[in-house]
């Protein structure tokens, strides 16, 4: 079972940013996928960010030029870095990776980002 432990999510006012982390508990350098994905109150889960296959990077269009995704594969470790945030970016953010296209893959616990106007 791949644990995933998440790390720097808070309390931030609008434009300002935060660097969200998650370790994992595997070797990723072969992960087919890592990334966030982020759950507002009332409304679905969605992706926000993520790394396919080591290199291609994938993102939200409400992200696009304000959010980066990383990873070091010496620490095993996926980020998040977010900058230019708003309010409507207040979520739970959950790491979520994946060893192929069809597999359920395994989530973090969640950290939640909240932004004040």
């Amino acid at each position: 079972q791949v644990q995933l432990v998440e790390s720097g999510g808070g309390l931030v006012q609008a434009g300002g940013s935060l660097r969200l982390s998650c370790a994992a508990s595997t070797n990723i350098f072969r992960i087919y996928f890592m990334g966030w994905y982020r759950q507002a109150p009332g409304k679905q889960r969605e992706l926000v960010a993520g790394i396919i296959s080591g290199y291609s990077t994938k993102y939200a269009d409400s992200v696009k030029g304000r959010f980066a995704v990383s990873r070091d594969t010496g620490k095993n470790t996926v980020y998040l870095q977010m900058n230019n945030l708003t309010p409507e970016d207040t979520a739970v953010y959950y790491c979520h990776v994946r060893d192929s296209q069809v597999s359920p893959g395994h989530w973090g616990q969640g950290t939640q980002v909240t932004v004040s106007s």
